[in-house]
């Protein structure tokens, strides 16, 4: 299964990033391999409107089918849900420690945004 973290950095140790939209990194981990594909978030950082959304289909482009990250705002979450891929909020740590918390089975999947958009 591929998941998708959002992420300060481009590796499996690097700090979680709690936005979605506007994170620096967005890692699609496989969990099988724990091998990571590192998509750089750079012109959603700054970007006028929109980024949670732009983010949201570049992760569903990839073929993720849960997002870990901090927050996700209404309109990404709308976004995510869409394309069929579930939520995990209010995830910390690096990349790695969310992953295995999520492999754990140490997660509650979201059922709305927890954060009202450009947070």
């Amino acid at each position: 299964m591929k998941v998708a973290v959002t992420a300060k950095g481009p590796e499996l140790s690097s700090p979680v990033d709690p936005r979605f939209g506007r994170a620096a990194y967005i890692l699609i981990v496989d969990t099988e391999t724990m091998a990571c594909e590192s998509l750089d978030n750079s012109t959603n950082v700054n970007a006028f409107k929109g980024a949670g959304i732009q983010a949201a289909t570049m992760v569903a482009d990839k073929g993720a089918e849960v997002l870990l990250t901090g927050y996700c705002g209404p309109n990404a979450f709308k976004t995510v849900e869409a394309a069929g891929m579930k939520v995990v909020s209010d995830i910390a740590g690096t990349v790695e420690e969310a992953v295995k918390t999520f492999l754990n089975g140490e997660v509650v999947y979201s059922d709305g945004a927890n954060v009202d958009g450009h947070w």
